[in-house]
């Protein structure tokens, strides 16, 4: 084959790296953002906050306070320079001072900061807080209050190293054992230790199962609380019944009426099923809103969150620095930070801008959600929007994906509002978010001992007019975390 040269005409789209920088800005959560931005405020010189310039600069007109018939008198403005030291606000640091001296000798009203009295409201007072206790920090308290032995303290936090957060033991005493590695020890008294442990608080803690968790909490009771000792009779000998909810044999071989049985029901619902969630402090995880979403004067408001990004700026006094003509590596390396800072800066607002477009179009197709509730969501997928804005898809997912809505009806993320259809008998569609909710009304307002099953819910949304099958049913009612109707059936 022989060699030659030809010449092509092509169009091909380049990804720069501006446009690399508003991609990975769009598809960036609020507090990823907040981390970017600051990451950019620490890296580039050019760049600062809003807030940062209005405290440096000066104010356009500020005039000293005058009276007096010696006001056009300079020297009544200025004092003398003695005078001036003697002010604690306006002390000057010596250029010198003794090896052994204290701020206090030079500042009469020196306070550091953040000392002194404050008032109760002021500041933060989750920022006083100390990191959230755990369960085992709770156990661990209460093992260093109880005397111990060497040996059964050893066996102790090796039981409290098993026990999760719920506050049930994991681990099966031989394995225990074993990892201790002492071939004296016995089991009794790997029990013997347990048992101690298991009256510590919460009640119910350290147990091997559910039943042996309501048992722990069933004795640490009052003797005198009723349904008591039928509770215990019930957990102890018929727990298998208890569990599958076939009260009829229940009844029978425990010998309890209805009421009585009822009264043990009532009392066992009581009890806390994980008792390591009575202690356990899990640090709070907040979301913060990135649209904000109003209804004025009878039409809706969308508007982005002003607190979820900084407004950002480029430094008037670094820009002024600037020479064009100059190549000096200083001078390279400030065009350099003001060329990215332009790049960030627009970068910033075009994904604002996108952000809320998509969110307004979401609004606006969406509006039966924010007027009647779920049960009016409409189907909606990630090309309706992008057909309607103009947009490619993958740009609306990334608009979509953790970024959150905050409206009358709660805080959402963007991406709950798009759902598959079912078809419905008129030859329309039914969103699968606003069949989830016709679900969870329907489970809610059923009889609780006779709850609907599957099919039956299947067969009130088919009157309805949703064409849904039974399976379908199933699939989501088990996404809403809905128990089945052998599980729901209650006597009281």
């Amino acid at each position: 084959m022989k060699q030659t040269l030809q010449l092509r005409q092509g169009l091909h789209l380049t990804m720069t790296p501006q446009l690399q920088q508003a991609i990975r800005l769009l598809q960036l959560s609020t507090l990823d953002l907040q981390q970017e931005v600051q990451g950019v405020l620490d890296s580039n010189l050019m760049i600062e906050t809003e807030e940062e310039g209005r405290q440096r600069d000066p104010p356009e007109e500020a005039e000293l306070p005058v009276s007096g018939p010696e006001a056009g008198d300079d020297a009544a403005r200025d004092p003398p320079d003695e005078d001036r030291e003697l002010n604690s606000g306006d002390a000057t640091l010596p250029e010198e001072l003794p090896v052994d001296s204290e701020w206090g000798d030079i500042y009469d009203s020196y306070m550091p900061v953040g000392s002194g009295q404050r008032d109760e409201h002021d500041g933060d007072f989750l920022a006083q807080k100390s990191r959230a206790e755990t369960l085992y920090d709770h156990l661990i308290w209460q093992l260093n209050l109880t005397p111990f032995s060497d040996i059964d303290r050893v066996i102790a936090l090796a039981i409290l190293d098993s026990i999760n957060e719920n506050g049930y033991l994991t681990t099966p005493l031989d394995e225990i054992r074993a990892g201790l590695g002492d071939p004296n020890l016995e089991l009794d008294e790997m029990v013997a230790v347990l048992h101690r442990i298991q009256a510590f608080d919460p009640p119910g803690v350290g147990a091997r199962d559910l039943r042996e968790c309501l048992l722990l909490q069933l004795r640490q009771l009052p003797l005198d609380t009723p349904s008591r000792g039928a509770a215990l009779e019930v957990c102890e000998q018929h727990f298998e019944l208890l569990a599958g909810q076939d009260y009829g044999p229940l009844k029978r071989r425990a010998h309890l009426e209805d009421a009585d049985l009822l009264a043990v029901l009532r009392l066992l619902r009581s009890l806390q099923p994980h008792p390591g969630a009575q202690v356990a402090e899990t640090e709070p995880q907040y979301v913060i809103p990135d649209i904000f979403v109003s209804r004025r004067q009878g039409a809706w408001h969308v508007e982005l969150n002003p607190e979820a990004t900084p407004r950002l700026r480029v430094n008037p006094d670094y820009a002024k620095l600037i020479r064009r003509a100059d190549q000096s590596d200083d001078n390279v390396c400030l065009k350099n930070h003001l060329q990215e800072a332009r790049w960030f800066i627009k970068s910033l607002a075009s994904r604002g801008q996108t952000v809320l477009r998509v969110a307004s179009k979401i609004v606006e197709l969406q509006r039966g959600f924010f007027e009647h509730g779920p049960e009016a969501m409409k189907p909606l997928v990630l090309r309706d929007v992008a057909e309607a804005l103009e947009m490619h898809e993958s740009t609306v997912s990334r608009v979509t994906t953790q970024k959150y809505l905050h409206g009358p009806r709660g805080t959402f993320e963007l991406k709950y509002f798009f759902s598959s259809h079912v078809s419905t008998a008129n030859g329309g569609e039914c969103s699968a978010t606003a069949i989830r909710a016709l679900i969870k009304k329907l489970v809610a307002a059923e009889p609780p001992e006779r709850p609907l099953s599957d099919s039956k819910l299947a067969k009130i949304l088919v009157d309805q007019g949703i064409q849904v099958a039974r399976r379908t049913v199933a699939k989501y009612r088990e996404s809403m975390a809905i128990p089945p109707s052998n599980e729901r059936r209650r006597l009281l």
